[in-house]
């Protein structure tokens, strides 16, 4: 039975050629991108399981290959992991915000960069077979079928992290999280961020939602919690 299909995208035929010869090792379809433009055209066109994204590309970069592939609707759901020379933490924090799935920094080792897709498609299988039911929340509805919110029967056009939070948060009013436990159940446990990365997904995602924002409770010295 063949593996999933994994776009891998780097203007380094090196280590183009390096990704994508580890994962035909193991099983996976692979096709390649030297451009962000052409990451787009080819992710729209013969959608894979996932993207192994560089930041650093000729013509668009990285982010906003990211930023287009998860604003369109039947792209936004494919898993991103980045691939990427940079390590500072202002970089990991937009690649949360715009709903990268993972991140890597260059040198890497292809052992890790397997494990970590197949953690990230481990991770995605049950998010796309349970719990897809309706949330009715106050003026909210998320529908995570469709990964669309709507606030007062609008939509409102969200990252997939920052979908992905909300829904976590929404699935039990009342109940606090902590920052570790949020990112934990989106991005999962070896994902490499700071508290403060969670706190500017929330901001980003209060201000999204407008008035409905102030469903999303701050507990002091905790986490955050969505009111009952």
């Amino acid at each position: 039975m063949a593996k999933e299909k994994i776009l891998v995208v780097d203007d380094d035929e090196d280590i183009l050629e390096l990704v994508r010869y580890n994962l035909t090792k193991e099983g996976y379809r692979v096709t390649c991108a030297p451009s962000g433009e052409q990451a787009v055209s080819r992710a729209t066109e013969d959608l894979p399981d996932l993207i192994v994204l560089d930041l650093m590309l000729p013509g668009i970069d990285g982010l906003e290959v990211c930023r287009q592939l998860k604003n369109k609707t039947e792209t936004s759901r494919i898993p991103i992991v980045m691939l990427t020379a940079k390590s500072e933490e202002a970089d990991i924090v937009i690649g949360l915000e715009l709903g990268s799935d993972d991140y890597i920094t260059k040198p890497f080792s292809p052992r890790v960069l397997l494990a970590r897709i197949r953690s990230v498609l481990r991770r995605r299988r049950p998010q796309e077979s349970v719990e897809d039911e309706i949330i009715k929340r106050h003026s909210l509805t998320i529908n995570p079928a469709r990964h669309e919110v709507l606030v007062e029967r609008k939509a409102v056009a969200l990252s997939a992290t920052e979908f992905g939070i909300l829904h976590f948060l929404a699935r039990k009013p009342g109940w606090v999280y902590s920052r570790g436990q949020i990112i934990t159940a989106v991005k999962g446990d070896d994902y490499p961020v700071t508290d403060r990365a969670v706190d500017v997904a929330i901001v980003g995602l209060r201000k999204k939602l407008g008035a409905a924002g102030n469903l999303i409770e701050t507990v002091r010295g905790v986490g955050y919690r969505f009111k009952e």
